[in-house]
């Protein structure tokens, strides 16, 4: 196919950054977070080439950016399309609400060089599946010549680019009722060089989609539904093999709820054969509920696997804020108890905490952490403002209610407070969130995570360091850790659209000062954590006998500590987890 070949066609696929409050694009030497939708589509990519969709006189070349770490630059690209004599398409892959200003900016440059493009990701597919009209931002998006997608990719990749060979993209491809099988499908895949932008060098790929559960934030359960969709352990092994081929061993699998995936054990399984039947040394993150210690057998089989870090959704230690957002699962007398579970197999835990549910408020939110920090064995811990995101059923009843939201879709990060509260002012919630973090990562907590993981047989120093990373993040690059990385990169003239440009003298005065104080401020908490460290090192590991977090749960404490008595709704708690336990007991005795 490639010798004959008589035209080229390429496929550009970029997943965008967002702009910081000043406008600049937030962009790092080496970002933090892989992306697996770049993955996937460059997948479907490599496979359309392959079956050369657009006849055996085109060559399909397919190149994947990543903005968080690379600088994107329309013009040039399109020069180079249009200098190689070929035709082109550029999708924007996986664009969240916060990404979609930026998507539509770069759009609207490719527009002006003659490149078709289309917008596809949560943003464009939650709205249309939730909202009865049109958002004003897609109107305006498809009214200036950009396509927008709606619903996942598999099945629809090789009509998308006929339609862009031909000159004729539709101004909305609407496929959101379609939830394709995953089975069989083309590997999630990224080159090495690409994935090396990346620190800790991880590749990533969804094993499923879907999530049974009902939380009325999640804008999963309405994009890709709530059924289990999965991919065959013969397709994850597929995956794994051609990443380990290029020396990528470590593995984000991206399922909102893994814990949920109907081929858990299959997978789990055969991640283990891989990883002590052969030299691929497994390194492996994912993301499971609260209950998922109750399913026989998962916690060990990931711990085999090669689970070594398993991000939590905790969200809240109130029963009432958990029912009221519909997260039901999470049951609070569960929590230490499946924390230490993971503990067990060498996992280190990261644990998601939303801060902003109605009867939350900032002196209520610092009791809280102080609750988590002395009873919770969570190693680290992130934290979200509760953010209507569009696609969610939170935001569809606020945009039906006529509620003020915030209508620059850039702050949509859940960093940002984008909707009002009935107990704290935007401005007190903002302060609430910039003070958890700090309340959480105090040298007093960060000795005792490292002292925990001492005693459960973690490594202290790679504990120091991920603890580190998060909270020079938050409280020095004021960011937050899942969009940070390393070397923050900014550009004169990638600004967002409608703000001044500034002149070099101050834009570069600044970023140098800018820069020069996190440096001080990153060497400043590193020595801090490092004393900390050797402190922890010297002293005598113990037995951890006066950390209730690392004790099994008693019945006496659950009259005592502060997560089951902080409320009506904890103490009820209890006594329900109470009845239970004496109803199986007397179920088991008769």
């Amino acid at each position: 196919m490639g010798n004959d070949a008589s035209r080229r066609f390429q496929l550009i696929l970029i997943k965008p950054s967002h702009y910081d409050d000043d406008g600049y694009v937030i962009q790092w030497g080496w970002s933090s977070v892989p992306s697996n939708t770049l993955a996937t589509i460059y997948g479907l990519g490599r496979d359309c080439a392959q079956r050369a969709v657009l006849g055996d006189d085109v060559t399909i070349g397919v190149e994947a950016w990543d903005e968080s770490n690379t600088r994107i630059r329309p013009e040039r690209i399109a020069r180079r399309v249009t200098a190689g004599g070929g035709k082109a398409l550029v999708l924007l892959v996986g664009v969240q609400t916060n990404q979609f200003p930026r998507a539509v900016d770069i759009a609207l440059r490719f527009v002006r060089a003659g490149l078709p493009v289309c917008i596809g990701g949560f943003h464009v597919s939650g709205c249309v599946t939730m909202l009865r009209e049109t958002p004003p931002e897609m109107t305006e998006a498809m009214e200036s010549g950009i396509s927008l997608f709606a619903g996942e990719l598999e099945g629809h990749l090789d009509g998308l680019l006929r339609d862009a060979d031909r000159g004729r993209l539709e101004p909305l491809y609407r496929h959101e009722a379609e939830l394709p099988g995953l089975e069989g499908q083309p590997v999630p895949y990224l080159p090495a060089e690409v994935i090396g932008r990346m620190s800790g060098q991880r590749a990533s790929f969804d094993a499923g989609r879907g999530c049974p559960f009902l939380c009325s934030f999640c804008t999963i359960i309405n994009v890709q539904g709530r059924k289990s969709r999965h991919r065959t352990a013969d397709d994850v092994e597929k995956i794994v093999r051609e990443n380990a081929a290029q020396g990528i061993r470590r593995f984000f699998i991206t399922d909102d709820n893994f814990a949920r995936n109907r081929e858990w054990e299959s997978i789990l399984d055969r991640l283990a054969e891989i990883r002590h039947g052969s030299a691929i040394g497994l390194r492996i993150t994912i993301q499971v509920d609260t209950m998922c210690h109750k399913i026989p057998n998962f916690i060990e089989k990931a711990g085999r696997a090669g689970v070594q870090r398993v991000f939590i959704g905790l969200e809240n230690i109130h029963p009432e804020s958990l029912s009221g957002s519909r997260k039901n699962q999470n049951k609070i007398t569960e929590y230490r108890t499946m924390l230490q579970e993971w503990h067990r197999v060498g996992a280190l835990t990261v644990a998601g905490y939303i801060l902003g549910f109605p009867n939350d408020s900032r002196e209520s939110i610092l009791r809280d952490v102080r609750i988590i920090q002395e009873e919770l064995p969570v190693d680290l811990l992130e934290f979200f403002v509760l953010t209507p995101l569009p696609g969610s059923q939170d935001h569809k009843e606020m945009h039906e209610a006529g509620v003020p939201l915030e209508p620059d879709m850039n702050l949509y990060d859940s960093a940002h407070v984008t909707a009002p509260h009935a107990r704290m002012s935007a401005d007190e919630w903002r302060r609430a969130y910039e003070d958890a973090w700090a309340a959480y990562y105090t040298p007093e907590h960060v000795a005792r995570v490292m002292r925990r993981a001492r005693q459960w047989g973690y490594s202290a120093r790679k504990t120091r360091w991920l603890m580190f990373t998060f909270a020079f993040a938050s409280q020095v690059e004021k960011m937050h850790p899942l969009e940070s990385g390393m070397l923050r990169r900014k550009y004169r003239r990638d600004r967002r659209r409608g703000l001044s440009l500034e002149s070099p003298l101050a834009f570069y005065a600044r970023y140098a000062k800018e820069t020069a104080v996190k440096a001080a401020g990153a060497l400043r908490l590193l020595a801090r954590y490092q004393l900390l460290y050797r402190e922890v090192m010297r002293a005598d590991v113990g037995d951890a006998g006066d950390d209730i977090a690392m004790q099994p749960v008693s019945d006496r404490e659950m009259d005592e500590i502060g997560l089951f008595t902080v409320s009506d709704a904890a103490r009820s708690a209890v006594a329900q987890s109470r009845k239970k336990s004496r109803e199986k007991g007397v179920a088991v005795a008769s």
